[in-house]
């Protein structure tokens, strides 16, 4: 019997540590030299302090800054281990709301957002990436609708040109990679330090 759970074990352990040790340390080492910066989490740093990363969003509620995408993602409730309340861009937890689009609670908040955002800018049509949430709740970048809608608020609270506000965006949209894939997009990590930027200079 020996004979024949011997292979198997051998086969298993040797499975383990090319898959499991190997293969990881390889892929890390590689990646570390070719994508050093990518490697260790995209971060973004202002004054030699990390302030986020490009690849997470994280909430901004200031009128002084752009916002990002709604965040559906939760975390638990400190009063009640049962329970969960939100926690915008937790990536603890990465996920959609699972809400569909017959659910009232949905059309509520969808309802209340675009309101919210009409008061802001009532000549515009609302862009929808800023009253839905993505599919990981950590999205950091909105589409430059999004963030265009966004500029006479930000530029009001500034009290900075619209035409000024507007060329920073124009500047922080990156198109698609390769020309081909994905979609023209905003960071609005990166647009809000840039926005910092022009306030101090």
């Amino acid at each position: 019997m020996l004979r024949e759970i011997r292979p198997a074990i051998v086969v298993l352990v040797a499975l383990t540590l090319i898959t499991g040790l190997a293969y990881p340390l390889a892929m890390t080492g590689i990646a570390e030299v070719l994508f050093p910066r990518q490697a260790q989490g995209s971060l973004i740093e202002r004054d030699g302090q990390v302030v986020g990363s490009a690849l997470i969003g994280q909430p901004f509620t200031s009128e002084k800054y752009f916002h990002g995408r709604p965040s559906a993602t939760t975390a638990p409730d400190p009063n009640d281990a049962t329970k969960t309340v939100p926690a915008p861009y937790n990536a603890a937890n990465s996920g959609g709301s699972n809400l569909g689009p017959s659910n009232k609670a949905l059309v509520d908040r969808v309802q209340g957002d675009m309101d919210a955002l009409k008061k802001d800018n009532p000549s515009a049509d609302v862009p929808i990436d800023l009253v839905t949430t993505s599919a990981s709740g950590l999205d950091p970048d909105i589409s430059p609708e999004g963030a265009l809608f966004q500029v006479p608020r930000v530029a009001k609270a500034r009290n900075v040109p619209e035409d000024r506000v507007r060329q920073l965006v124009a500047e922080h949209i990156q198109g698609r990679w390769l020309g081909l894939l994905g979609e023209p997009h905003v960071n609005v990590l990166e647009l809000n330090l840039a926005l910092d930027k022009l306030a101090a200079g």
